[in-house]
């Protein structure tokens, strides 16, 4: 897993402005990196095509909200 992301271009969301929050990075594999940009060498998860779309859906659905 490490080695997947070696090199990978991190991004955060337009939306995020100057705060810290998760970056994201669409890896070579296909796979999708998330980490926290506050601890940008720390860990990070990987999802794949499959479970990261479900993730989007479910906030553009606000599943997500409280």
């Amino acid at each position: 897993m490490e080695n997947e992301l070696v090199g990978a271009r991190w991004f955060k969301s337009t939306r995020s402005g100057a705060k810290e929050c998760v970056e994201v990075a669409f890896l070579d594999s296909g796979r999708i990196g998330v980490r926290d940009s506050k601890n940008p060498d720390g860990p990070a998860l990987l999802f794949g095509p499959g479970e990261w779309s479900t993730f989007v859906d479910g906030i553009r659905d606000g599943i997500f909200r409280g």
